[in-house]
């Protein structure tokens, strides 16, 4: 009994270490592959977030907010 168990265990850990490495290898051929399009259908460049005007007032905010507290 501990012996088929054994068995099957090996054969658990053979069988996903096989899923996993098959994974790996189309991992990275799939991204070679994508990597070809990439010059058909450039990403945008990130947009820039405008620069907040506001955070001044937050700092203000909650320095006014930590004098309330220690005070009362």
């Amino acid at each position: 009994m501990i012996s088929q168990g054994i068995v099957l265990m090996i054969a658990g850990m053979g069988i996903v270490y096989v899923f996993l490495s098959i994974l790996i290898v189309v991992t990275k051929v799939s991204m070679k592959a994508i990597g070809n399009f990439d010059s058909i259908l450039p990403q945008e460049a990130p947009k820039k977030k405008p620069a907040a005007a506001a955070a001044t007032d937050d700092d203000a905010n909650i320095a006014l907010a930590i004098a309330v507290a220690m005070n009362g």
